[in-house]
């Protein structure tokens, strides 16, 4: 009888063992599918990146992202295997002057949309490998605040009649000027970190 008292012991044992492994993998599997959420609920429209020519010390990839879900999603970092470095940015109006500059992150409101066009927020490939020509496809992986991740294969298109034309207020505010968005991109290029 011992026998058959050590083998049920042993049978119990197994099967606490086994609803402690089901347990775990469920619990994995829960995280992994909450992991992957922020990716999910959102939907990227219009993406592309800019045409440059050899030389250029950078280019910049523009996309609507749209956000289903009912609380707020931050963009933290990209990634491309074109350019040396990505980086998030924004423009900022210094005295009249466009500048870009880094940002941490790039939030899509819940249920919203945000942006990301010439002249506003963008995500720039820094130093690319080579030379980024119209008709050419180039991939993009967003990463998001929960660790999940969306690539994005885009058009590389030219600049040349997309150009934007705004106005901005210059140094003493009364005077509004029309710029070129090509010019403001090269010029006062800065990385604040």
């Amino acid at each position: 009888m011992t026998s058959c008292n050590a083998l049920l012991h042993k049978g119990n044992t197994m099967k606490k063992t086994l609803s402690i492994l089901s347990l775990s993998l469920l619990t994995s599997i829960s995280s992994m599918s909450a992991m992957a959420s922020q990716a999910d609920d959102i939907t990227v429209s219009a993406p592309f990146a800019r045409e440059v020519p050899p030389g250029a010390p950078a280019s910049a990839s523009f996309m609507t992202l749209e956000n289903s879900s009912t609380s707020a999603i931050k963009l933290t970092s990209a990634d491309s295997s074109v350019a040396k470095v990505v980086e998030l940015h924004t423009h900022t109006n210094d005295n009249g002057v466009m500048r870009m500059r880094k940002v941490p992150f790039i939030e899509v409101p819940a249920s919203g949309k945000t942006e990301l066009k010439p002249g506003g927020l963008h995500i720039m490939l820094i130093g690319p490998h080579n030379p980024l020509k119209m008709g050419q496809e180039v991939t993009v992986k967003l990463t998001f605040e929960d660790g999940s991740t969306k690539s994005v294969a885009m058009p590389v298109k030219s600049m040349k009649g997309m150009m934007m034309k705004h106005k901005m207020p210059m140094n003493d505010g009364m005077h509004k000027e029309e710029h070129n968005h090509e010019h403001m991109m090269e010029h006062n290029h800065q990385h604040m970190h």
